[in-house]
C-alpha cells in the first residue's frame, strides 16, 4: 500500500487462518495474535511474579559458569537480558535500538562472544529469545505474519529495500516464509477504527523509539463493515531516542568532559565533539566499548586541561554502567511528561551527577525537533490533500505521545476535542494482528519500493 493509495477495501476477516501482528520497535517490541476464533490477544511474558505485555528490545551476551574451569556463551533478551545485565555489567555485551542499524548501509555486522552478527542475525536472535520466553508458544505451522515498518526508516541515508530485506531474511530464520509489511501507523489507525461509529477521516501519528510517523486514512462506516481508503503517510527520523539524545547532550555530557579543552603541542583544542555524539545515542552506545575508543580517549585524559570528565566517560564505557545512564534519562523524561521540574540522579560506579531539569528547558531543547515532526505532519496532510479541518479524530500512539510539548502541538493544529490517545504501547500490534485476517491484505500492504 503506498502512502496515496486511493484504494478501497471492505474488511472481511478470514476464517481459517491466524494471525501474528509483529511491532518490532526501537524500544518495545509487541507481539499479537488475532485467532480463528476472532480473539485477539497480546503475547504475554511472566518473569517472577510481573507479567509483561511489552517486550524491551534489547540484547545480552555473556558467559554462564556451568562447571569449575567451564563457561558457556549464553544470550538473553528483553527483561531477562536487562536483569543479566545488571547483575554483572562488566561480563556482558550489551545491545538496545539496534533497530535503528535497519537501513544503515554503513551497518555490516557487530562482533560478539567473536561471532559475528548481521542485522537479520540480531533480529532472529532477538526474536527467538521472545519467543521462548513467551507465555503461550506462537506454535507450528507458523501463522501469517504481519510486521510493521516505519514510513521512513531512522538514520541519515536510510536504504528502505535493504532494511525490508534485512527483516524478511531475519524472519526466515524462524520459520516465516512468508511476511507482509504495513505501515505502523496504518496499524495503529486500522486499531482505532474499529471504535468508530460513523465515518470519519483520522490522522493517527506514532511516536516510537526511533521515528514518528503519520498516516491519514478515510473510514467509510457500512452497515455491514468497514472500508478504509488511505490517503496520504510521512515520517521522520526524530522520536524518543532523539529526546533522549538531548537530555544526555545538555546535562549528561558536559559533566563527562564535552567543552573541556586538551594541550596538542603549542596549541589548546576542543575535545572532539564525536565521542559525546556517539555517546548520547543508545545504539552507537554499546559500540563505544572498543580498545581503540578507550585508548583515544585515555590519551585525550593525559593531554586535557582537566581530565576529571573524561575519567568519568572512561569509567561508564569500561565498567558497562551504561544502563544506569539509560534509566536515570528515561526516568527523568518520564518525570517530565507529567511535571514541570525532573531530578536526574546518575549514580554509578564513583560516578555522582544530580541535576534539576525544568520543562521548559527541556522543550526549549527539543524545539527544533518539534518542528521537523511539524514539518513531517504537514507533509502527510499535503499529501492527503485535506486541510487540518478536515481531520475528524487525530489518535496520538507511541511513548512520546506522553509529552506535553506532543500534545500541544497536535491540539493548536487540531483542537483538544479531536485527539485522542489510549493503549499507547500496543495499538500497532493489535491492529498489525487484525489486519493479518483479512482475506486479501492487497490495500494494507506496502513493499520494498512503495515510497514514502
Amino acid at each position: 500500500m503506498t502512502a496515496t493509495s486511493t484504494a478501497s477495501h471492505r474488511r472481511k476477516a478470514s476464517a481459517d487462518v491466524p494471525a501474528l501482528g509483529l511491532d518490532f520497535g526501537t524500544t518495545n517490541t509487541v507481539a499479537a495474535v488475532a485467532n480463528a476464533d476472532g480473539r485477539t490477544d497480546v503475547l504475554t511474558f511472566t518473569q517472577g511474579a510481573e507479567v509483561h505485555g511489552v517486550f524491551r528490545s534489547a540484547l545480552c551476551f555473556f558467559q554462564k559458569r556451568v562447571r569449575p574451569g567451564v563457561s558457556e556463551n549464553r544470550i538473553e533478551a528483553g527483561p531477562w537480558g536487562i536483569e543479566r545485565f545488571a547483575e554483572d555489567p562488566q561480563d556482558c555485551r550489551f545491545l538496545q535500538s539496534f533497530k535503528t542499524f535497519a537501513a544503515s548501509k554503513a551497518f555490516s555486522d557487530t562482533v560478539a562472544q567473536g561471532k559475528r552478527y548481521r542485522f537479520e542475525d540480531l533480529l532472529a536472535t532477538f526474536l527467538k529469545k521472545l519467543e521462548s520466553h513467551a507465555d503461550t508458544p506462537i506454535g507450528e505451522p507458523r501463522p501469517r505474519l504481519v510486521i510493521g515498518r516505519p514510513v521512513t526508516f531512522a538514520g541519515a541515508d536510510p536504504d528502505e529495500a535493504l532494511a525490508t530485506a534485512r527483516y524478511r531474511a531475519g524472519l526466515e530464520q524462524l520459520g516465516f516464509s512468508s511476511v507482509d509489511f504495513v505501515y505502523e501507523p496504518v496499524a495503529a489507525a486500522y486499531f482505532y477504527a474499529q471504535r468508530l461509529e460513523t465515518s470519519a477521516t483520522i490522522l493517527v501519528a506514532d511516536f516510537g523509539g526511533g521515528t514518528s510517523d503519520f498516516s491519514i486514512i478515510r473510514f467509510h462506516r457500512h452497515a455491514d463493515g468497514l472500508t478504509a481508503e488511505p490517503l496520504g503517510a510521512s515520517g521522520v527520523g526524530i522520536a524518543g531516542d532523539t529526546f533522549d539524545y538531548r537530555i544526555i547532550d545538555n546535562v549528561i555530557s558536559p559533566r563527562l568532559g564535552k567543552g573541556t579543552r586538551y594541550r596538542s603541542f603549542d596549541k589548546e583544542l576542543d575535545i572532539p565533539v564525536h565521542y559525546f555524539a556517539n555517546f548520547a545515542r543508545w545504539n552507537h552506545l554499546a559500540l563505544m566499548k572498543s580498545a581503540a575508543t578507550l585508548r583515544e580517549l585515555e590519551d585525550l585524559a593525559n593531554q586535557s586541561v582537566d581530565r576529571s570528565g573524561l575519567d568519568r566517560l572512561i569509567e561508564l564505557l569500561e565498567d558497562d554502567l551504561t544502563w544506569d545512564v539509560y534509566r536515570a534519562v528515561s526516568h527523568a523524561k518520564i518525570t517530565l511528561s507529567r511535571e514541570e521540574r525532573a531530578e536526574l540522579k546518575l549514580h554509578a560506579g564513583s560516578i555522582r551527577i544530580d541535576a534539576t531539569i525544568a520543562r521548559s528547558d527541556f522543550e526549549r531543547w527539543i524545539a527544533q525537533d518539534l518542528a521537523r515532526i511539524e514539518a513531517s505532519v504537514d507533509e502527510a496532510l499535503a499529501k492527503a490533500a485535506v486541510k487540518p479541518a478536515s481531520i475528524d479524530r487525530v489518535f496520538l500512539t507511541g511513548g512520546s505521545s506522553y509529552l506535553p510539548a506532543i500534545r500541544h502541538l497536535f491540539e493548536r493544529r487540531f483542537g483538544a476535542a479531536r485527539i485522542e490517545t489510549g493503549d499507547q504501547l500496543v495499538s500497532i500490534a493489535y491492529g498489525l494482528a487484525l489486519i493479518g485476517r483479512e482475506k486479501d491484505l492487497g490495500s494494507w500492504r506496502v513493499d520494498a519500493s512503495a515510497a514514502a
